[in-house]
């Protein structure tokens, strides 16, 4: 939405009081927000401290989902509610890094958490995705980030790897395993994705 010129005079003229009382009230409304300014602002933690406490995170409450349950119809939304915090998380701190490190973590944790119960397609397909998306994120990072992303991309690559059903249906899918290495992602990985998806395939 564009802001008018007459419109940004008019918020502009307010008083002091009367602009204090409109950010609470914008605060109260949007959570994400408050939590962005206060971190912003105040917060004596820094992007990396928050990340390392979603580390930490994103293994407990993997370990947990999977202890759970037994059924990847019950573990997969536990999957995705981790995520959510991890998507919470990027829109708090801006961590970029942390997006695709943590994402990688959250693929990796689950292939090394699965629940007993072997239907795993759509837990599979979902995992796929994360993978494509946070090849596609990596690739718009500054690559000094690489090396520190190494370690996380090949403990997914050799989960996939000890995982014969996945890796067929990883490469299936249109994902080379060499990509899964920071140093090797192609450059055009966007239109890849969008390729791949306009097959029908990830699915």
């Amino acid at each position: 939405m564009e802001y008018s010129k007459e419109f940004k005079e008019a918020i502009s003229n307010f008083t002091s009081a009367e602009k204090d009382k409109l950010i609470i009230r914008l605060l109260k409304k949007d959570r994400i927000l408050s939590h962005r300014l206060y971190f912003e602002l105040i917060d004596p933690e820094t992007a990396d401290d928050k990340r390392n406490q979603m580390e930490t995170l994103v293994k407990e409450e993997v370990s947990i989902a999977a202890k759970k349950f037994g059924r990847t119809k019950y573990f997969l939304p536990s999957i995705r509610r981790i995520s959510a915090k991890i998507t919470e998380h990027v829109k708090i701190t801006t961590d970029k890094f942390g997006e695709v490190s943590l994402t990688m973590l959250l693929v990796s944790e689950t292939l090394e958490n699965l629940p007993k119960t072997s239907d795993y397609y759509k837990l599979y397909i979902y995992l796929l995705n994360k993978i494509f998306r946070s090849l596609v994120l990596t690739k718009k990072l500054d690559p000094d980030y690489y090396l520190d992303l190494r370690e996380s991309f090949e403990a997914v690559h050799q989960q996939i790897v000890k995982n014969k059903s996945l890796e067929e249906l990883t490469l299936h899918n249109g994902l080379f395993m060499s990509w899964i290495d920071p140093e090797n992602i192609p450059d055009d990985i966007d239109l890849i994705l969008k390729g791949i998806k306009a097959e029908g395939l990830l699915r």
